[in-house]
This record gives structure tokens, C-alpha cells and sequence, in this order.
């Protein structure tokens, strides 16, 4: 009887291990960044480079310790709202509806083999709908954000 359940366990956990997805695929308007850094330490990371970048955390969220919580165990899941007030007040002058989108989202992945993943949608893609509305205006803030979150992304996975 031992031996079922031992090979039950196995068989269950091998089974959830295979239900969570391992790294994002390339999408269009979207910046990937497989990292060799652990989870937690490209956390630490996208929160420095976000201040060092004149941009502040706003929000983070991720179902990782709920799900431990709970009793179960899933992969380093964290979104990071990353935005500033700036951006903001500008923002609002040419359209309220544009202001839905922020904070911007940075989202770090743990994958299978220890490291993390960072991803984000750029700036230009999440004001994308807001365009006619904005016109230059908001298409140069989406650009200026554009840079900084490449920036943020380029020191956080260094």
C-alpha cells in the first residue's frame, strides 16, 4: 500500500508540475526578456531600475503566495504597476479614457529552471486605442515611456 501512494504522490505532482506554462512566447508589441537571474532577486531588480528611472511601483500583485497560502505551490508569478505622476496629469490633459491603462505592467515569471523571466506590453501598444483621441501628443508620451521602460527592463535584466 505504501508504494501506491508513493506512486500516486508522484504521479500527481508530476502532473501539476506540467499544468503551469513555462515562459511567455513572443508576442507583437511585446518585450520578452529571458533573464539568468532568480525570481526574487529580478524582482528586487525591476523595482530598483524603476526608481533609478524616475518612475515609481505603483501596484504589485501575483497569485503565488495565495496559492502557498492555500496549499499550493506554482511558479514566481508578480505584476508590477509601474507608472508616475507626470505621466499622469499629462496624460489626463488629452484624454481621461487613456488613464484606464496606467500603471503599466511589468510582469516577472519564474521558469522551471530557477530563472526569471521579465515581460511587459510597451507603452506605445497599451496607449495604442487611445491614438485618435490623443494624436501627437500622446503618441510622444507613449514614446518617452516606451524609452524609459526599455531602459528599466535593460538595467533590471542585466
Amino acid at each position: 500500500m505504501p508504494f501506491k501512494s508513493l506512486f500516486l504522490a508522484a504521479a500527481l505532482a508530476f502532473v501539476a508540475s506540467l499544468s503551469f506554462g513555462d515562459g511567455i512566447p513572443p508576442r507583437e508589441g511585446w518585450v520578452v526578456l529571458e533573464t539568468s537571474k532568480p525570481y526574487e532577486t529580478l524582482i528586487d531588480d525591476v523595482k530598483s531600475a524603476v526608481k533609478a528611472n524616475g518612475m515609481g511601483v505603483v501596484t504589485q500583485a501575483g497569485p503565488t503566495g495565495a496559492a502557498a497560502n492555500r496549499g499550493i505551490t506554482i511558479p514566481g508569478n508578480r505584476v508590477i504597476g509601474v507608472f508616475n505622476n507626470k505621466f499622469a496629469v499629462d496624460i489626463l490633459k488629452i484624454s481621461t479614457a487613456a488613464m484606464i491603462e496606467a500603471p503599466i505592467r511589468m510582469y516577472i515569471t519564474e521558469n522551471t529552471d530557477g530563472t526569471a523571466t521579465l515581460s511587459y506590453k510597451t507603452p506605445s501598444l497599451v496607449f495604442a486605442p487611445y491614438m485618435a483621441e490623443g494624436g501627437d501628443t500622446l503618441a510622444g508620451l507613449a514614446s518617452e515611456l516606451d524609452r524609459r521602460f526599455a531602459a528599466i527592463a535593460e538595467a533590471a535584466s542585466k
